[in-house]
């Protein structure tokens, strides 16, 4: 799979969980629609464009898109964790690791 596939996967799987979320949580979790937000707003401006990338390029553009997105998904993680939602924590820890897989390979 390549990079550019890897990175709309990532994004559709951000977009399917946080369409999951709606509506739902406790009071410690309300925040957490909006940071799924927030990582997709980071993330959506090269969803269509990344295959438009030269290879070389790659890195330098989507490193701090993906950086950012990572920090925004580990709040929204320890929210969840702390909100007494262990399972969806875990759910948020796989896409962090989506993350780390695809900055490891860029």
């Amino acid at each position: 799979m390549t990079i550019s596939e890897r990175y709309r996967k990532l994004y559709q799987d951000i977009l399917a969980f946080s369409q999951g979320f709606q509506g739902e949580g406790s009071a410690e979790t309300e925040r957490v629609p909006q940071l799924f937000e927030k990582a997709l707003g980071e993330l959506a401006p090269f969803d269509e464009a990344v295959g438009e990338i030269p290879r070389i390029r790659l890195e330098e553009k989507l490193t701090p898109i993906l950086l950012k997105s990572h920090f925004v998904l580990d709040r929204a993680r320890l929210l969840l964790d702390e909100g007494g939602e262990p399972d969806r924590a875990a759910e948020v820890w796989e896409l962090e690791q989506q993350i780390y897989r695809l900055l490891n390979d860029l």
